[in-house]
């Protein structure tokens, strides 16, 4: 890794529909925390942020705009002069300008925290490693949900995390931690 100098931190879906009870047991109760120093620790150093918002369209989606999870929860709230990149899918790449402002800015370092490990974080990671990105991926600084697998077996929300870093590690991204970052 060239260093998170200069990289753009990508904070992915950190809105308050994620608080929901109907998501269930989730891990990793410091991100949020987590989240808020590696802001704050980037914006210390004038280094580049952008917020990745979901604006659902699916009717039922506490994601959707409107609605009050579509807001963003308070630890990660955007600055003045952070874009925001709206997303109306699970990959922050796929139906936005993400690539586009990312190459135009010369930007090629990205560090990625956010929500859900699985789901929208693991899209993202896997498709800036596949575009070429130097993608590094926070592990305590986002978090996932237990779910059964494929076969109906339970998996603790702590297994679906761990097993997500182990699918994108080294072949997409660098797994990496807030202590790592903090003290680069």
């Amino acid at each position: 890794m060239s260093g998170p100098a200069g990289a753009v931190l990508l904070p992915i879906d950190l809105q308050r529909a994620i608080d929901h009870p109907d998501w269930g047991e989730r891990n990793n109760p410091a991100a949020e925390g987590n989240i808020a120093a590696l802001l704050a620790y980037w914006r210390s150093k004038a280094w580049p942020i952008w917020h990745v918002r979901h604006d659902s369209v699916e009717p039922n989606s506490h994601y959707r705009p409107g609605q009050s999870g579509h807001d963003w929860k308070p630890e990660a709230q955007p600055m003045a002069g952070e874009p925001v990149i709206g997303k109306h899918s699970n990959n922050a790449f796929i139906g936005t300008d993400l690539e586009a402002r990312l190459r135009a800015g010369g930007h090629k370092a990205l560090v990625i925290v956010g929500v859900i490990t699985n789901n929208s974080v693991e899209a993202t990671v896997r498709m800036a490693g596949n575009l070429g990105f130097d993608t590094s991926l926070v592990a305590d600084a986002c978090f996932t949900f237990g779910r059964r697998d494929w076969n109906g077996t339970w998996r603790s929300a702590e297994d679906v995390h761990a097993m997500s870093l182990a699918n994108l590690a080294d072949e997409y991204a660098r797994i990496v931690t807030t202590a790592d970052l903090l003290a680069a």
